[in-house]
């Protein structure tokens, strides 16, 4: 009796026991093991009280599943969870139905996702192109109500399935780029504020889905992708990826029109047009500092090395020469007006000096020259500026604190010449020598004091070289010129001694050798 009345409140207290023991409500869930052993998880055998599961992972499927209190995050959310040391598989319980797994080698791992849907009647497993797999338990309803195309593949494993008892219909996706794109793809199909899920992703995840949702036809996701993505604002990886995306893939042209409108390109013909507007606008420019950046800028966006120079033709030869004539005949004004042939008009307070205003259009012309330079096209401007006859001519009476500035020009040219930089023909090489090389052995000791960015050494050696790229006569000629006025001026007058004797061996010791 006294035994009976132990046994009795045994298991009264099991009972108990059980009846306090709460219940877990299903979420999402991850974790990594071998795909189950059979179509139906829950069709095996309750397992002992004592034992433990297998290896597989495969939970019990009579008693209510025990999920580990690190896997439960929000509903709608998986989170990896850290790799911990799996105990050794306990021998398994018997089973007359069917007989234990093989374990001749470990399978590829498998994350079996569950969702908090109520009806999970549907088993979509994804396969990755790295062998990778993803099993989701979802609720076909939903799924089928977002996506045609896995609309169709529902009915096509419906009426595959001969037993409509069965609780799970499977089916497959294979060649998966990316598994967690197509995961997060099939999650925003249960969210009820896509917009918001979406701004939490970013851009590039944006993208992602927005090119999974176009696979799978799942217009929702793309309409709300293409909504997201025209209202931020992209980096530029992020805007070629998206120029990629549109090559590859259809989207309707009302709901991508806008995103359309950002990513559209002007086209070279335009560009060009565009790029010769701005260029005008930098010459026209009254603010010195600011002038400056937008040079610089502007450089960088023309440049041959530039990420933003697409079309290797640059720009439109005819239109950067009517700037150039814009600016030549800017100068001849203001030296007419500097030389008082001309009357100059009502002053204003916003004009500014003569010497200013005749400065920038130098520098206006010398940055215009590097550009026709980087381009391959400033030939021209070399006879151009060697045809210069009347500012040549009010050279000689205008005061040299002004006229100098007409030498940072030819300074300009005879660099360009002098280190191969501009190929022209010889009679261009020697107009514009013979017609400048007088005003700058005048304008030297000018432009030593108001460099202005010149660098004088380079000046010399350019001048040099590109006399040396003349006829020997006329080679002489300034030679002998240049020495004349370095022997009575010194410093104010560059130096040329390297440049003269080689002229000198060519003209005179090579010569004489040669006839002996």
């Amino acid at each position: 009796m006294q035994h009976s009345s132990v046994v009795d409140r045994g298991r009264r207290s099991s009972a108990a026991a059980h009846r306090k023991s709460p219940g877990f409500s299903r979420a999402w869930c991850c974790s990594f093991a071998a795909a189950p052993g059979s179509p139906d998880p829950r069709s095996a055998p309750s397992p002992k009280p004592h034992s433990k599961s297998l290896s597989t992972g495969s939970p019990s499927p009579s008693a209510k599943r025990i999920i580990d209190p690190r896997r439960i995050l929000s509903p709608g959310r998986v989170s990896p969870l850290p790799q911990t040391p799996s105990p050794p598989p306990l021998d398994p319980v018997p089973d007359n139905r069917s007989p234990p797994p093989s374990r001749p080698e470990p399978p590829s791992p498998v994350a079996r996702v569950s969702t908090t849907e109520k009806r999970l009647d549907l088993r979509l497993s994804l396969k990755g192109k790295d062998g990778k797999l993803l099993v989701l338990e979802l609720d076909s309803r939903v799924l089928c109500e977002s996506s045609s195309f896995f609309a169709a593949m529902v009915l096509e494993a419906r009426r595959k399935v001969s037993d409509m008892s069965t609780d799970f219909r499977k089916i497959e996706v294979g060649g998966v780029e990316d598994l967690g794109v197509f995961k997060e793809t099939i999650e925003l199909m249960y969210e009820k504020d896509a917009m918001r899920w979406i701004l939490n992703a970013g851009v590039s995840r944006a993208i992602d889905i927005l090119e999974v949702s176009s696979t799978i036809m799942f217009d929702r996701g793309v309409m709300s992708c293409l909504k997201y993505l025209e209202a931020v604002p992209w980096s530029e990886s992020e805007e070629e990826k998206l120029k990629i995306l549109f090559t590859k893939c259809v989207f309707d042209e009302e709901v991508s029109r806008d995103v359309l409108a950002r990513l559209g390109e002007q086209g070279p013909g335009k560009s060009e047009e565009l790029a010769v507007r701005l260029i005008q606008s930098v010459v026209s420019g009254t603010n010195c500092n600011s002038r400056k950046e937008l040079q610089s800028l502007v450089n960088g966006l023309l440049s041959k090395s530039s990420v933003y120079q697409k079309d290797p033709a640059g720009l439109n030869k005819e239109s950067l020469y009517n700037v150039c004539y814009s600016c030549l005949n800017s100068l001849v004004e203001l030296f007419e007006e500097a030389s008082g042939s001309v009357p100059s008009g009502p002053k204003s307070k916003e004009t500014k000096p003569l010497v200013e205003r005749v400065s920038k259009e130098v520098e206006n012309l010398n940055w215009l020259l590097e550009i026709l330079i980087e381009k391959q096209m400033a030939e021209d401007f070399v006879c151009l500026w060697a045809n210069q006859v009347q500012l040549m001519m009010m050279h000689e009476r205008a005061s040299p604190m002004i006229r100098y500035e007409l030498s940072r020009v030819s300074a300009s040219v005879f660099i360009a010449l002098g280190k191969g930089k501009v190929q022209c023909k010889g009679d261009t090489r020697s107009s514009v020598l013979l017609a400048w090389f007088t005003p700058m052995l005048l304008d030297f000791g000018w432009l030593q004091r108001c460099s202005k960015g010149l660098d004088m050494r380079m000046l010399e050696e350019g001048l040099g070289q590109a006399l040396l790229t003349l006829p020997l006569k006329q080679q002489q000629t300034l030679f002998v010129e240049w020495f004349q006025c370095f022997s009575l001026k010194g410093t104010e007058c560059p130096n040329l001694s390297k440049a003269f004797q080689v002229w000198w061996r060519r003209s005179f010791v090579k010569s004489s050798e040669s006839r002996s």
